[in-house]
């Protein structure tokens, strides 16, 4: 027999009220009703604990709506303004940041560019203090600020944000997380949840919460700016490998004969359908030019534009169909500029991803974010949400007001 101590029960209370307040912030609102099923608790149980994050000012409960058999089942819904976190999506050329709110809703947002190759670690830290001070103005008043997540073009470590290899910014073995806590720590003397992760994983867990994944359980998002960065969901869970350092996909060799790449490698999948590839590919000499610039040159009538686009979506469609063989993914995301580039290519991709294997092929499809360009960033929201999600109430209590800044 197994005799619960009191440190169980609380354990297993704070771990119930965990998956509510996680089930409302990725589903939104539901009914008690809905809640007892999703949960498997009994509906006196799930009524104490969602009168607990009541008190805590995460949820509401109104009453359902009228016309249902019997008495209508509370509503319970997060509250947006409860709760905030500041994401960001670094990327090689400009940083997008957005104060999101609890249940995944944008409050506000900004993107500043910075020249590619001149951003030093140091500078990337102050830039993103400054636009943490300029996000917590815009914050709801009495919301509470409960973490921070960044998105990093790169290999980093999940568990102390050390960015190991940023090839596209030129960073190695950057101490991004150990940074950013110190300077948080010495600008507000206090550091909320914090996460810096690959952009890519961070894509893939959007995709999978809120896009186009989330019905699947097993997807793969590839985030398509200079380089190509690859999340994978496999049965529900980011696929991080020993160190954390899983889904480079864009290091995998598909051409040995191909350009050298900035790894050190040659033939690397993102020196065919990268960015930097495609530009100059196109004939486009202008290092600003970016997708845009070779799709209208492609509808002007360029036929060195239209061969680069072409030429990609072969190379494209030969990396998917190893990615089928290797993942048996139900989803594929195109982000990034592959997600403008496919709609132009997707007949020869997909005509390349029928060389996978059958079995596999014919369980997976090939789409575009369902979030459009902001599957990094709102993933990044998701992780710095984490902390919240995983214990609503110490969180809570040891967080600071938004606006105390």
């Amino acid at each position: 027999m197994v005799i619960r101590t009191a440190s169980t029960q609380d354990d297993l209370r704070r771990l119930n009220r965990a998956r509510l307040l996680r089930r409302l912030h990725e589903g939104g609102s539901a009914r008690r009703s809905d809640l007892v099923a999703f949960s498997g608790l009994n509906r006196s149980t799930v009524g104490v604990l969602v009168s607990e994050l009541a008190d805590a000012g995460l949820v509401t409960e109104a009453a359902g709506l009228p016309g249902q058999v019997g008495r209508p089942s509370l509503r319970v819904a997060p509250v947006r303004n409860s709760a905030v976190v500041i994401a960001f999506d670094l990327k090689v050329e400009r940083t997008i940041v957005a104060l999101v709110g609890l249940g995944g809703g944008e409050i506000w947002r900004r993107e500043q560019r910075h020249k590619r190759g001149d951003y030093t670690p140091e500078q990337a830290v102050r830039h993103v203090m400054s636009l943490i001070k300029q996000s917590l103005r815009r914050a709801p008043e009495g919301a509470a600020w409960v973490g921070v997540g960044i998105g990093v073009p790169g290999v980093v470590d999940h568990a102390d944000g050390l960015v190991r290899l940023a090839p596209n910014l030129g960073w190695s073995d950057v101490p991004l997380g150990a940074l950013l806590r110190a300077a948080l720590e010495s600008e507000y003397g206090f550091v909320p949840h914090l996460s810096v992760s690959n952009d890519a994983d961070l894509g893939a867990l959007a995709e999978h919460v809120r896009g186009q994944g989330a019905v699947k359980r097993n997807l793969i998002y590839l985030s398509g700016e200079v380089g190509i960065g690859g999340g994978i969901i496999i049965d529900g869970r980011p696929m991080l490998g020993a160190g954390g350092f899983g889904g480079e996909v864009g290091h995998m060799v598909v051409n040995p004969v191909g350009t050298e790449c900035r790894c050190g490698a040659r033939g690397c999948w993102e020196t065919e359908i990268g960015l930097d590839a495609l530009v100059r590919a196109a004939g486009i000499t202008d290092p600003e030019a970016g997708v845009a610039d070779v799709l209208a040159a492609a509808s002007a009538g360029s036929r060195t534009a239209r061969g680069a686009i072409d030429k990609a979506g072969e190379w494209l469609g030969v990396g998917l169909a190893n990615l089928v063989n290797l993942f048996n993914p139900e989803v594929i995301v195109l982000g990034g500029h592959l997600r403008l580039l496919y709609p132009l290519v997707s007949s020869t991709v997909l005509r390349q991803v029928h060389h996978a294997l059958p079995a596999a092929r014919e369980q997976a499809r090939v789409e575009v974010p369902a979030l459009k360009a902001d599957s990094t960033l709102l993933g990044a929201a998701e992780a710095a949400f984490e902390g919240l999600l995983a214990d609503p109430m110490a969180v809570i209590a040891d967080s600071v007001h938004a606006t105390a800044s």
